[in-house]
């Protein structure tokens, strides 16, 4: 009887803190999300990249807004 209160618990406490690390993901992909897809090219070089408009998609090489497109 003992043991199965203990099992029990420690179903709970795994079932709880699973819950709370799918918490953290969704928060955390919800800030990825909020970053600009359009960055201007003096954004890019403030940020500490270089924009590459006559490259293939027009974007920033490096810095805070790598890989973003340049508007």
């Amino acid at each position: 009887m003992r043991m199965r209160r203990i099992l029990a618990a420690v179903i709970a406490t795994a079932a709880l803190s699973g819950l709370g690390l799918t918490g953290v993901a969704t928060a955390t992909a919800a800030t990825a999300q909020s970053a600009p897809s359009y960055v201007t090219p003096s954004q890019c070089k403030q940020g500490g990249g270089t924009p590459a408009i006559n490259d293939a998609g027009n974007y920033c090489k490096g810095g805070t807004y790598d890989g973003q497109q340049i508007d």
